[in-house]
């Protein structure tokens, strides 16, 4: 299986940007078992969401997180880019606080 590159941009500080992204997947974990390692400003994530295997891995730089993932093929791709883009852009979104992004994903 092929591998699916994603990039979402941001303009929040770096550490900020890390611990959003800690809540989603935190929430993740909670919902769907997904496990997390965190080495340094980026993570390797595995694990299924709606159903779909996601083994993936990215990095925070100042402007984009970065990533890639396994491709689910032709037919989910889409939704499956998707949803991961939908997802960072919530908990990325410079006019939510950190509050409001944990309660957003509960």
């Amino acid at each position: 299986m092929g591998m699916m590159k994603f990039d979402i941009p941001h303009s929040l500080p770096k550490e900020e940007v890390k611990q959003r992204v800690e809540q989603l997947l935190k929430y993740w974990s909670s919902k769907y078992g997904v496990k997390a390692d965190w080495a340094g400003d980026g993570a390797k994530i595995a694990g299924k969401v709606m159903g779909i295997q996601m083994d993936a891995s990215f990095k925070i730089t100042d402007s984009l997180v970065e990533g890639e993932g396994t491709d689910p093929g032709m037919l989910l791709r889409g939704k499956a880019k998707s949803y991961l883009q939908d997802k960072f852009a919530s908990v990325l979104d410079p006019k939510k606080t950190l509050d409001q992004v944990k309660t957003n994903l509960t």
